[in-house]
């Protein structure tokens, strides 16, 4: 069976919000389970927010497979048309599933079609995204969600993630796999996972809070109160959380898990250490401690991430 695949394209989309979904639903061997359709309000050439452009179909019929509403530049201009949410809710009623990348979820979330649904977009979005729809339970830490037939990921990789999980409701688990050999890509990361490089690219404004960090990172294996931590920023303890979680968006506790988090999937990665030697390391103080980091963190437990890195190196 030939699955249809609309994508819903609009000025100044992100190109890989939808080249990377794409990819996945393609067979470069020409024996194909997707159809692949480029949708937008009006036809013809459609430009994304780089210049690269793409030829469209005009919408009409609404019933597909699927639905992909990428993101991009575009979405706040998007989501204020009414013939575009008509058609999404159109297609959201016809069709099996609907899925969005990125800030697509604005779109969705602006049809209606998220009222009540737990759904995720990219970090930088997320908080808009949740003040402008109260009714959706929105997930920031999540790389993607499915809440039954919507399904939204987090920022633009994460399409591919997303794709991935699609491809492998359909077609199994082998079939998903040989998709990302071949994208060279590792088969795709759990839509648990949290969007956990947003903390490693954190440069907070405060030359406080920037010191803090890298004193944290730098004494990972020692007790890191916030007491302590307040002391390297010379503030009160009150002050201290409250600016931290101003310039950073995180608990000064939820930081420091994740810079240990991280810290300890680099060691279980790159050494033969055990779990329980790994967790003395980077300052949980006991492996199962560290279990329930890496689950909220990573949405794997340790074991399960370095099984994966050392299949990845055979």
């Amino acid at each position: 069976m030939v699955r249809d695949i609309g994508f819903l394209l609009y000025p100044a989309f992100q190109i890989l919000d939808f080249t990377g979904p794409v990819a996945v639903f393609e067979d470069p061997w020409g024996a194909s389970a997707y159809r692949l359709r480029m949708l937008s309000e009006h036809g013809g050439l459609v430009s994304s927010s780089s210049g690269v452009t793409v030829l469209t179909e005009k919408w009409g019929a609404p019933a597909f497979d699927t639905l992909v509403v990428v993101g991009g530049l575009g979405t706040r201009e998007a989501m204020q048309s009414p013939p575009l949410l008509d058609f999404v809710r159109a297609a959201a009623a016809a069709s099996r599933r609907v899925a969005s990348i990125c800030s697509g979820a604005c779109i969705l979330a602006a049809a209606g079609l998220l009222d009540g649904r737990e759904a995720t977009t990219h970090w930088r979005v997320a908080p808009e995204l949740q003040r402008r729809h109260p009714r959706v339970r929105v997930d920031a830490e999540r790389i993607f969600i499915q809440d039954g037939p919507i399904w939204t990921s987090a920022g633009v990789t994460a399409g591919i993630d997303l794709s991935l999980a699609l491809v492998e409701e359909d077609l199994g688990l082998e079939v998903s796999r040989a998709r990302a050999r071949d994208l060279v890509v590792y088969h795709r990361r759990p839509g648990g996972q949290s969007q956990f490089s947003t903390l490693l690219e954190l440069e907070p404004a405060s030359d406080r809070i920037r010191q803090v960090l890298t004193f944290a990172r730098e004494h990972l294996h020692e007790p890191l109160s916030v007491e302590r931590l307040a002391q390297v920023a010379c503030l009160s303890t009150r002050q201290f959380a409250r600016e931290f979680h101003a310039q950073t968006g995180q608990t000064p506790a939820k930081a420091i898990e994740r810079l240990r988090a991280e810290a300890a999937r680099t060691r279980l990665e790159a050494s033969s250490e055990s779990i329980e030697q790994v967790a003395d390391a980077v300052g949980f103080g006991d492996a199962e401690r560290m279990r329930r980091a890496f689950v909220r963190v990573f949405g794997q437990p340790p074991q399960a991430l370095r099984r994966l890195a050392r299949g990845a190196g055979a």
